[in-house]
């Protein structure tokens, strides 16, 4: 399987701990960073994983410090969105099983092993339905599909977990809609809306897995921080 980490971003939130210092770069203990972690589990559970990650600001730290990966630059990244670093990425798009993860998630153990290494046939999302109320990107449903996801749904089933896996056909199709998307001037967009973008003109069909059972968050604040630092040192001591 092909994983696409997107760690482009300035991690604006985060300021004035980012200003200097990649908050994928954050370390969990002395050794392990936050991306380094999710690269080695990947690896851990996926023998053959290939994976890319779209870099920006202050890439060069991030080379230096992540090994057994292709890095992909976007040189726009300050006044683009991810939409234009998946974009930069986009000759990736062509692997049988591909997943396309935000760079400030941290993720369990079993998580990692149970839900994002696994194969899948369908377009689908990663979604915490216990997360009602101040999710940063949420996502409406409808039996097993996706109707709408956005940050400014006030009524959602649950947050997006910052992980999109796609099939090869659907990968294709988003491909196809984020180069033009691009090609209009929608390049300060989440590639996220892509995908939202293929259900409105196109009936695409987006399905979602629900990870409410299991250990992750998105690093957006100190508290996420800790919340990933609880994560990696519950497993350090198991």
């Amino acid at each position: 399987m092909k994983y696409i980490f997107m760690v482009a971003g300035k991690g604006t939130r985060l300021q004035p701990l980012t200003l200097k210092h990649p908050k994928s770069m954050y370390k969990l203990d002395e050794d392990t960073t936050l991306l380094q972690r999710m690269v080695a589990l990947i690896k851990k559970h996926d023998s053959e994983a290939d994976i890319v990650i779209v870099t920006g600001h202050m890439h060069r730290a991030i080379e230096e410090q992540v090994s057994g990966v292709t890095f992909v630059y976007n040189p726009f990244y300050e006044a683009t969105n991810s939409i234009a670093s998946l974009w930069f990425a986009r000759e990736h798009m062509d692997a049988d099983n591909i997943v396309l993860i935000d760079g400030d998630i941290v993720m369990e153990d079993e998580l990692i092993r149970d839900v994002l290494c696994k194969p899948v046939d369908r377009a689908t999302v990663l979604v915490d339905s216990s997360i009602k109320t101040d999710g940063d990107y949420n996502v409406e449903v409808s039996g097993d599909q996706v109707l709408v996801m956005s940050k400014d749904l006030t009524s959602y089933f649950g947050e997006y977990a910052g992980v999109t896996k796609l099939d090869h056909d659907s990968s294709l199709l988003m491909r196809t809609e984020l180069e033009s998307m691009v090609e209009e001037g929608f390049y300060d967009q989440w590639y996220e809306n892509a995908l939202v973008q293929l259900i409105f003109k196109h009936d695409f069909r987006l399905y979602y897995k629900d990870i409410s059972n299991y250990d992750w968050t998105e690093v957006d604040s100190v508290n996420d921080l800790l919340m990933a630092k609880q994560i990696h040192m519950k497993e350090k001591t198991n």
